[in-house]
C-alpha cells in the first residue's frame, strides 16, 4: 500500500520529534546541570544546561518574553503546518521544500514541548541533583528548554602579550543546542541553499484577482 506524501511528512515530523524528546529526558533524568562528558575527543561533547528563551541558549525579555515567546513558537508551528498542507495541494512542489518546512516545524513543536509541560512534569534540575519524573517546577508555558550538544571546536586563550583581548577565552563556536534546534537550523539551510527558486517563482506568480 502507497502511503501518500502527506502521511509521509507527518511521519518523518512525529519521528524527528520522538528523537529530540528521548534525547531530552535522558539527559534530564540522568545528568545534573551543568554536568558534561566527552564524545568525540574535547570538540565533541554532551553539556547539559538549560535555556529560559531562545534557540542556541539565547535569553528573550524575562518573563514577559518567556510567554510572548512560547505564544510565538506555537503560532510558528500553526502557521507551518498550513503552509505545508497548502504546498502539497499544489502539483509541482519539490519533496525537498516540504520536508525542509517539515524539519523546521518538528523542530520547533519540540521545544514547544519542552516550554508548555516540562516544568509541569519533572523536578528541577541543579547542580546537585538529577531532575525525576512527577515534580513540578513552574507552571504552563515557563518550562525550560534542555540543551545538551555542545561542539568547541576551538578551545583556547588568546596569549596574554595581546592588547584587550590577552588572557581571555576564545570558543570558536560556543553555543549549546539540542536536536530540535538542529532540525529547524538545517531545514531552514536546506531550503536557503537548494530550493530558493522554488520560493523565488512563488514570489514572482501571477496573483489571481
Amino acid at each position: 500500500m502507497k502511503i501518500s506524501r502527506g502521511k509521509q511528512l507527518l511521519i518523518l515530523g512525529i519521528v524527528l520529534v520522538v528523537i529530540d524528546q528521548v534525547i531530552k529526558v535522558l539527559v534530564k533524568t540522568n545528568m545534573t546541570l551543568g554536568e558534561s562528558f566527552n564524545v568525540l575527543g574535547d570538540w565533541f561533547r554532551i553539556y547539559f544546561i538549560e535555556n529560559e528563551g531562545m534557540a542556541f541558549g539565547m535569553k528573550f525579555g524575562g518573563a514577559v518574553g518567556k510567554f510572548l515567546l512560547s505564544f510565538l513558537r506555537i503560532g510558528l508551528f500553526a502557521a507551518l503546518v498550513w503552509w505545508v498542507s497548502r504546498l502539497l495541494k499544489k502539483p509541482g512542489t519539490p519533496t525537498g521544500v516540504v520536508v525542509g518546512l517539515t524539519m523546521i516545524a518538528a523542530g520547533a513543536m519540540g521545544n514547544i514541548i519542552d516550554c508548555y509541560f516540562y516544568g509541569l512534569i519533572f523536578s528541577e534540575s541543579t547542580p546537585w541533583e538529577v531532575a525525576y519524573l512527577g515534580g513540578s517546577y513552574a507552571p504552563f508555558m515557563f518550562g525550560k528548554v534542555v540543551d545538551m550538544f555542545y561542539f568547541p571546536i576551538i578551545d583556547t586563550t588568546f596569549p596574554e602579550w595581546l592588547p584587550v583581548i590577552g588572557g581571555d577565552p576564545f570558543r570558536f563556536f560556543a553555543p549549546v543546542f539540542n536536536f530540535a534546534d538542529s532540525c529547524v537550523t538545517c531545514g531552514a539551510l536546506y531550503l536557503i541553499a537548494f530550493q530558493y527558486r522554488f520560493f523565488m517563482a512563488e514570489d514572482n506568480a501571477p496573483k489571481r484577482s
